[in-house]
């Protein structure tokens, strides 16, 4: 690997081919996300998403903002709002 080239997988590519690569794996499993959670993890990534946000104890008034970095489908945001 020199700096013209980019580590992806067991293949080297140029970096200007590795994000394309990237997206279009994740827009090829994002609809089955979820469920690809719930196999691997028998459903307990629900019951500690759920334990999350009961720690983080969102509310809807005040100036607490919440970001979620790397938020796969985006189902921790849809329960703060929830909350």
């Amino acid at each position: 690997m020199t700096d013209n080239t980019s580590s992806y997988g067991f293949q080297t590519v140029r970096p200007s081919e590795k994000q394309g690569r990237v997206n279009h794996v994740f827009s090829r499993v994002a609809k089955d996300y979820d469920l690809m959670n719930d196999l691997m993890s028998g459903g307990m990534h629900r019951v500690w998403k759920n334990e999350l946000i009961t720690m983080l104890a969102p509310r809807s008034v005040g100036p607490l903002n919440h970001l979620d970095v790397a938020g796969g489908t985006g189902d921790i945001t849809f329960r703060i709002l929830e909350k």
